[in-house]
């Protein structure tokens, strides 16, 4: 499966942007998806994970209440809404996916649990 994340830019303190994962390729309704980003000198960290189906969501604590992961098997797209963001969240995003026959836990959010990767798309938070 190909990955394509857009959405990404520059936007101040408390702003929202929302990402997008188009994925081609394969049935899209196969895969368990999530967000990781990276910022500059750290390691690629989770962000949030979804089920193939939808019905499963999952985050980590720092951006629990602000981020919202969805996705719309219809559309083979999956969304990061981000909002009250912060500098902190100044970071490269990547989507990922991996096969739900993995049959792995939402909580399973290591980057080695996930097969396919796009390219990552830039988000700055400036104050």
């Amino acid at each position: 499966v190909q990955l394509q994340a857009s959405g990404g830019g520059l936007v101040q303190t408390g702003g929202s942007l929302r990402l997008s994962c188009a994925s081609s390729g394969r049935t899209f309704e196969n895969y368990d998806m999530g967000w990781f980003r990276q910022a500059p000198g750290k390691e690629r960290e989770f962000v949030a994970g979804i089920s193939w189906s939808g019905h499963s969501t999952y985050y980590v604590d720092s951006v629990k209440g602000r981020f919202t992961i969805s996705r719309d098997n219809a559309r083979n797209t999956m969304y990061l809404q981000m909002n009250s963001l912060k500098s902190e969240d100044t970071a490269v995003y990547y989507c990922a996916a991996r096969s739900k026959e993995k049959a792995y836990s939402i909580v399973k959010i290591t980057t080695s649990s996930y097969d396919y990767w796009g390219q990552g798309t830039q988000v700055t938070v400036s104050s």
